[in-house]
């Protein structure tokens, strides 16, 4: 039998359409203004992590925003941007912290029909300067304590949040409804040749996203879903805002600076029933406390890394809930997934991705295109008609043919199909490295880090130092010794957080094959040998 998954394309989006009205209009019935659309967790002050009682849990501390406050919220920065001389088809630059200003400008730029460009707030100036250069935004939505790079027009957030108080009554306000397939957001993803792609998405994007919402979160307008992401997180802005708010779920997020330690109690005292995180979230909850009482909970979600086996059991040890994973890329979010609605054996958890969801077309290919047989390898590939697949990357339209083979979208991602339809992983089939649910290119760091004056050559790789945990890991070739602290100070200035090394190592010479080729497999082996050695 052949690795193909074909259960017939989602229906088509309709038109005229918008993102952000899909969003905030199209919900299930019932969701009034004053429903709740978001709570900004915040741990009450008397309770430390770990150590709170049902007496503790009763009068929950938050910042909260009903559906008719978001509705107004995103009808006041609209019009404001609009007033500040923006048109649409406008790109606009996020560069917000971790406050609910953040999906608010975002969801408020596409109801207009201008093109938002979220970004992480971690983000070096020298980053945000190539994607200014990149993309040539019409401006830029500032916090000051983000950092930036100069641009002439910058909306600071005071102003932001000032429009936002200023909102015109709906029927003063339109929103701007058109062809599906217009871009609407563009968010960036590491390449494999180490510079950056602007990947354009369409309107339709969200409308592709009622797949996963049914077959991956089984999610429900009586949902509260926290999620453990910053706001400015691609994952935290989809699964945990925009895909709740479609249906009128209610979305949960912690304040800014909130310790991991402190989830498990966020997620009692805001009686969250669904729970979504990168795996590495998981497996540090676990290292802390055997068992967790999470009454309200009905299972937790993953994305962003594999999730392991031992993960997954003891999750289930300890709460007495489930892991689902999700398998995705910026390219086309999540399209294969654990389904809460199938069963599967729960020691096969972690083995497989899950399968791809109803709706999706998918294939495992060889090196020529053709399908491969179930239970081998190949690469894990899309139907190009997904409604979820991007538009392309950014004045890119080379790199973005090169990711098509016929009918199907290459993924780069390894992977097999198993004689019910689930897809194991594999790996990349590229050297792509994964920090902390981030997808890194390893020639992205090597090109900051080349650039250090002492430095001779230099090449990276992500190295696994315990089981399932991996960090990037920078080796180097130079004359002279050059401290672990000023590599670290240097790659700081130059590399967002999740992008810097977390070691350092200089070697005598950087493995290579016969023809003087960089042997980037054979790096995390180097490490690893130079840790058992005694120094």
């Amino acid at each position: 039998m052949q690795s193909v998954s074909d259960s017939g394309l989602f229906p088509p989006c309709p038109a005229p359409f918008n993102l952000a009205d899909h969003v905030l209009y199209q919900r299930a019935p019932g969701c009034t203004a004053d429903v709740e659309a978001l709570a900004l967790c915040v741990l009450a002050p008397h309770v430390q992590p770990n150590d709170a009682t049902p007496d503790d849990l009763r009068e929950p501390q938050s910042r909260e925003l009903t559906y008719g406050a978001l509705r107004a919220a995103v009808r006041g920065v609209g019009t404001g941007l609009l007033a500040q001389g923006l048109t649409p088809g406008d790109r606009v630059l996020l560069r917000l912290g971790n406050t609910p200003i953040f999906p608010i400008a975002y969801l408020a730029a596409i109801a207009v029909g201008l093109v938002p460009v979220p970004t992480s707030a971690q983000l070096t100036e020298p980053e945000v300067a190539r994607i200014i250069d990149d993309l040539s935004p019409a401006a830029i939505l500032r916090d000051p304590g983000i950092a930036s790079a100069p641009h002439p027009r910058e909306i600071e957030r005071d102003s932001l949040e000032a429009m936002q108080r200023s909102a015109p009554p709906e029927n003063q306000f339109q929103m701007q409804l058109g062809d599906p397939d217009r871009p609407a957001y563009i968010v960036y993803t590491s390449g494999t040749g180490g510079n950056p792609r602007a990947v354009v998405h369409a309107h339709r994007a969200i409308w592709a996203r009622q797949m996963m919402i049914r077959h991956w979160y089984d999610l429900r307008p009586t949902d509260r879903l926290l999620h453990a992401g910053a706001f400015n997180w691609t994952f935290t802005l989809g699964t945990g805002l925009m895909d709740p708010w479609s249906l009128g779920a209610t979305a949960l997020i912690p304040e800014d600076g909130t310790p991991i330690a402190a989830l498990p109690d966020l997620l009692r005292q805001y009686d969250a029933s669904l729970f979504a995180a990168a795996p590495g979230v998981y497996r540090k909850l676990l290292q802390q406390d055997q068992t967790l009482h999470l009454p309200a909970l009905r299972y937790g979600l993953c994305a962003g890394e594999k999730l392991s086996s031992q993960v997954a059991r003891d999750w289930r040890t300890a709460t007495g809930t489930a892991l689902y994973e999700a398998f995705g890329m910026s390219e086309c979010s999540t399209f294969i997934s654990a389904d809460p609605a199938r069963r599967r054996d729960p020691e096969q958890t972690g083995d497989t991705l899950g399968w791809p969801q109803p709706g999706r077309r998918l294939a495992i290919l060889d090196s020529d295109g053709s399908p491969v047989p179930r239970n081998t390898s190949g690469v894990i590939a899309i139907d190009r008609r997904d409604p979820g697949l991007m538009l392309g990357y950014y004045n890119a339209a080379t790199a973005t043919e090169d990711r098509y083979q016929g009918a199907w979208f290459l993924t780069g991602d390894l992977g097999e199909m198993t004689e019910d339809g689930q897809i194991r992983y594999l790996g990349r089939n590229d050297d792509m490295m994964n920090a902390g649910g981030y997808r890194v290119s390893p020639l992205e760091v090597e090109a900051a880090l080349a650039t250090h004056p002492d430095l001779e050559q230099v090449a990276v790789a992500s190295v696994e130092v315990k089981p399932d945990t991996h960090i990037i890991v920078a080796f180097y070739t130079s004359a002279k010794d050059v401290t672990d602290e000023a590599l670290s100070a240097f790659a700081k200035d130059r590399l967002a957080r999740y992008k810097q090394p977390r070691a350092y190592l200089r070697l005598d010479a950087l493995p290579s094959g016969a023809n003087g080729k960089l042997l980037r497999r054979a790096l995390p082996d180097c490490y690893i040998r130079h840790q058992r050695t005694p120094s």
